[in-house]
């Protein structure tokens, strides 16, 4: 029986820093977990002479990774360096070699993920990557193995801390959104360049990996729609806030007949709804199945040990198969074809914020307009606004199709009454499907 498992590690920047505390500390509970110790062999750095917090040995440290792919000894790969394209060729060059991989790399599995995973069970391999999507919470596990049994409905989900900090303080502290943006970079919880997180890309490719594995269904990166909220403003917030509602980015999924739709974009949820309390830094993703109802999963989405305790967990799982000789055999090809809703089967309800001109007959006007779409209204608000001969409408409307949406779209701005079309967002509910 096999005494000792060594680990290659492929990067030591947070998170690597994480993965090498938890080992280190944690060897006795290690040890106890799957019957034999878990040794650091070797560490892809960029600078063997950098100071680091951690206490690693010189020695293990090198520069070239190969070094760490091809070491015979070495039986698992840890990739929490970064990177597609040259991360993806190293993943690749491991499976082959048949070393497991364990990786943190959502870019990677949002873009690679359905190739890499049929090369590693070509290879005889386990590919395990739990925190790729929300750090610390073990939302793949829930739903690969906690779900397994259930046909999982619809995922709705915080699952980016950036934008959910921005959101939190805009709504609760009435800060500009550029203000809170800077904010958040001072303290480390935005980048330098924030694209990524704010314009809600960052969301998408969590959301594509989750919806491949909540519906067994090869989503794209490309098939999730996309919309950032650098454009909410604090009147957007104050309006919904009005009707009882709270703005956060969301991931949305949902399944209906083996068909399937995926998005990202800024939202006003009910302040029922389970996802309406999660605050600040937190990601949290809300699941419904059609038999165990409505669950939801919350925790830290980012930091180094929080990311580090799901990488070391997928560890122990690797660590497990290898001791029971069955590494490449859990994962399953998808169950169903690749088919996404069309626009006429995607339903909603829509937040829009519009100046009209403050006269008679303009409610005609625009009930005319939606009524002709088959879309009604669940709440208005009509109140002044200080230039001359303008009025600020907001309508919440009830559920319609997305075709139907776009179609009224298209015709509002032309409409004589409406001014302006001032903004435009999804609304949920509370927590029932």
């Amino acid at each position: 029986m096999r005494e000792n498992v060594n680990v290659g590690l492929l990067g030591l920047g947070t998170v690597g820093t994480g993965v090498v505390k938890m080992i280190q500390r944690q060897q006795e509970q290690l040890f106890h977990q799957v019957g034999c110790s878990v040794s650091i062999k070797k560490v892809l750095v960029k600078n063997v002479d950098k100071e680091r917090d951690v206490d690693v040995d010189r020695s293990l440290l090198t520069t070239d990774p190969y070094e760490v792919i091809n070491d015979p000894e070495i039986d698992v790969v840890v990739e929490v360096m970064g990177g597609v394209e040259e991360t993806r060729r190293y993943i690749i060059d491991a499976l082959q070699l048949k070393k497991q991989v364990v990786t943190a790399n959502k870019d990677l599995i949002a873009l690679h993920g359905s190739e890499l995973q049929k090369i590693a069970v070509d290879n005889g391999c386990d590919l395990f990557y739990e925190a790729s999507v929300a750090g610390g919470v073990p939302i793949i596990r829930g739903l690969t193995e906690g779900l397994a049994s259930d046909k999982i409905q619809k995922m709705m989900g915080i699952v980016n801390g950036t934008t959910n900090y921005i959101l939190t303080k805009m709504s609760k502290e009435g800060l500009a959104y550029d203000s809170v943006l800077k904010e958040a970079q001072d303290l480390g919880f935005a980048e330098s360049d924030p694209t990524s997180d704010v314009e809600g890309l960052d969301a998408a490719r969590k959301m594509a990996i989750l919806s491949r594995l909540a519906f067994s269904m090869d989503i794209e990166l490309e098939d999730v729609s996309v919309r950032g909220m650098s454009n909410v403003t604090q009147e957007d917030l104050k309006y919904g806030n009005m009707l009882g509602y709270t703005m956060k980015l969301i991931g949305y999924a949902e399944q209906e007949d083996n068909r399937a739709e995926v998005s990202v974009q800024p939202t006003f949820l009910d302040n029922s709804h389970p996802l309406a309390s999660v605050n600040n830094e937190y990601n949290a993703v809300y699941v419904y199945g059609e038999a165990v109802g409505e669950t939801m999963f919350y925790g830290p989405g980012a930091g180094s040990l929080p990311t580090a305790t799901s990488i070391v967990s997928d560890l122990l799982t690797v660590v497990k198969n290898m001791r029971l000789g069955v590494n490449g055999r859990s994962v399953l090809a998808p169950q169903f074809s690749r088919q996404l809703k069309s626009a006429d089967e995607r339903y909603a309800k829509y937040f829009i914020r519009l100046h009209v001109l403050d006269e008679v007959g303009v409610f005609a006007g625009l009930t005319q307009l939606f009524s002709d779409n088959s879309i009604s209204f669940e709440k208005i608000l009509q109140l002044p606004l200080d230039e001359k001969g303008l009025a600020e409408i907001v309508i919440v409307t009830h559920r319609a199709s997305l075709a139907n949406y776009e179609n009224v779209l298209a015709k509002l701005s032309d409409l004589p009454v409406v001014n302006a079309v001032k903004s435009l967002y999804l609304v949920e509910g509370g927590g029932q499907k």
